[in-house]
């Protein structure tokens, strides 16, 4: 099934719009102090895919960050990967077949891969999972996840994590549609909101690391309010600062700050790679909201990505359903106001090496501080 798995440069790292699977991202986490590999295999498509007529094998690689717990453990993580998504069916071998060819080009201290996938979740293409309003309902509990993880594949090792690292659920807008389809296909009062901003003279402005202080803010505000883990100037200066333009996968980051009256209402850090524009980070303050900046700023991101030749508009997290109980139902509402299609993912899947170190480990993890604190 799988071949030829090797150890490339990360500079090499093949352009995707998965940002978390770039060169760039290694150069944030460089700047950061964390470790990277980068590596390519090959595989039969006969082995992953249905369809027929596809060539003799097909060449992908994928991003690792080396996440040290302690001197003696450490996680190999792979966020958003890997990119190349099988047929249902293959997955749980293909991944399997995956970690073990990756498991000697790790450290010694590697007690797990933990593979944050992007992978279309297998029940969001069952009706039974929907509810009387067409609403997504959410996957199964754990243990029928993994049994239906598991199946075909050698070791019976994956385990679904308590939560999430990267968002399982995000919406899509289509870049292609010109911009009036694009305001058509929002929520009438999106629409109202995004042309009140401008009648009452908000700004969007493109700005870069000299207004990080603005940004953070606004971000410490915006955590504050919402109870959100809260990230130092730092991880945001490396962010802003990385580019890996000297590389096969770089990222276009723009520091968009909406005002009024040269008072900051919100940011955002919008990203661009691979024909993708994702709302990365985003924050607001928390008086003015009669100005509806947030708004206006999410439309110019839109023009930006778009005039910039992106083909789609990730919004980046999202709560799978609109329930009230979610942390982050402010967000689906405010985000599936401007249309488009919700993905609902598989989330984060760890395959351990050491079962009683994992244990161990599991139990330690579920103590921690998660994105929402």
């Amino acid at each position: 099934m799988l071949f030829d798995v090797q150890r490339k440069k990360l500079q090499d790292v093949y352009e995707t719009p998965i940002i978390q699977q770039t060169a760039f991202w290694s150069e944030v986490k460089r700047n950061l102090g964390v470790e990277t590999m980068a590596f390519d295999y090959r595989v039969r498509p006969t082995d992953l895919f249905s369809s027929k007529g596809m060539n003799a094998s097909v060449v992908s690689d994928l991003l690792v960050v080396n996440q040290e717990v302690d001197k003696n453990h450490s996680i190999a993580y792979v966020p958003y990967g890997p990119e190349l998504e099988p047929d249902f069916s293959s997955q749980g071998p293909f991944l399997e077949e995956l970690a073990e060819s990756l498991r000697g080009f790790l450290p010694e201290t590697t007690m797990m891969i933990r593979f944050d996938l992007f992978w279309k979740s297998y029940w969001s293409d069952e009706d039974d999972f929907f509810d009387k309003n067409g609403f997504w309902k959410g996957p199964p509990e754990r243990r029928i996840q993994e049994l239906r993880f598991n199946y075909n594949t050698e070791n019976w090792r994956f385990r679904k994590t308590a939560s999430n690292i990267l968002p399982s659920n995000t919406i899509f807008l289509d870049l292609r549609k010109s911009e009036e389809d694009l305001l058509r296909s929002m929520k009438p009062k999106t629409r109202y909101n995004i042309r009140l901003a401008y009648r009452k003279g908000v700004e969007v402005q493109e700005t870069g690391v000299e207004e990080l202080d603005v940004w953070y803010d606004l971000y410490k505000q915006t955590a504050l309010r919402n109870g959100l883990f809260l990230h130092d100037l730092s991880y945001f200066r490396a962010v802003l600062k990385a580019r890996a333009n000297d590389s096969r996968s770089p990222a276009d980051v723009r520091l968009l700050v909406a005002r009024i009256d040269d008072r900051p209402l919100a940011a955002m850090f919008l990203v661009m790679t691979g024909r993708r524009a994702t709302y990365l980070y985003g924050a607001s303050a928390g008086e003015g909201r009669q100005f509806m900046g947030s708004y206006a700023l999410q439309w110019a991101a839109i023009i930006t990505a778009r005039r910039n030749q992106c083909l789609e508009y990730d919004m980046f997290g999202v709560a799978p359903r609109p329930d009230p109980e979610h942390p982050m139902h402010g967000l689906y509402r405010f985000k599936t106001g401007f249309g488009g299609k919700i993905h609902h993912s598989l989330g984060s899947w760890d395959y351990p090496f050491d079962e009683d170190v994992y244990h161990h480990f599991s139990v330690w993890e579920m103590t921690r501080p998660g994105y929402h604190v």
